[in-house]
């Protein structure tokens, strides 16, 4: 099936991705002491374009960021330098998603793993490696949000028509 670019399935997911970078800018902006702009990226990769899996494809997506997340920060505590904590939480996440069975998402995971881990200033530190799951669990929370409200303005016009 051909898909056509301003169909309205696609103008909504448009709107979702808009308006909650919006939402996680303003919360950078507003807490500029921490690195909320993770949180752009968290939400951009959760959110879903179709509404087929308008819930279980986030909730997936949630679910790996989270794993990735958490991964991230359990490398962040082995003795090794970044290169090498990197490489070992790769295996472990994709191995975890795939054990989760949520496969489709490894990609998500492996963004909050990059995310956590990956520190350009100096030493890495804890505060740092912290802020930045915060800032991925923020990104889910408001694409979790955008969804299921999106959904229900969806089943809404569905009942009128």
């Amino acid at each position: 099936m051909k898909r056509q670019l301003f169909n309205p399935i696609f103008l909504l997911y448009i709107n979702k991705c808009l308006i909650g970078t919006i939402v996680c800018y303003g919360f950078y902006k507003a807490f500029p002491q921490y690195y909320l702009s993770w949180s752009i990226v968290s939400l951009l990769l959760v959110l879903a374009p179709d509404w087929d899996n308008s819930i279980s494809l986030p909730i997936a997506r949630i679910k790996a960021n989270i794993t990735g997340a958490l991964i991230g920060l359990s490398c962040f505590t082995l003795p090794l330098n970044q290169l090498t904590q990197l490489c070992v939480g790769v295996v472990l996440t994709i191995a975890v998603c795939t054990i989760l069975r949520i496969p489709t998402s490894t990609r998500s995971a492996l963004a909050a793993l990059a995310i956590v881990l990956l520190q350009e200033m100096g030493k890495p530190m804890w505060s740092y490696a912290l802020q930045r799951i915060a800032a991925v669990l923020l990104g889910c929370l408001v694409g979790l949000a955008l969804t299921l409200s999106f959904q229900y303005v969806e089943r809404l016009l569905g009942k009128e028509r």
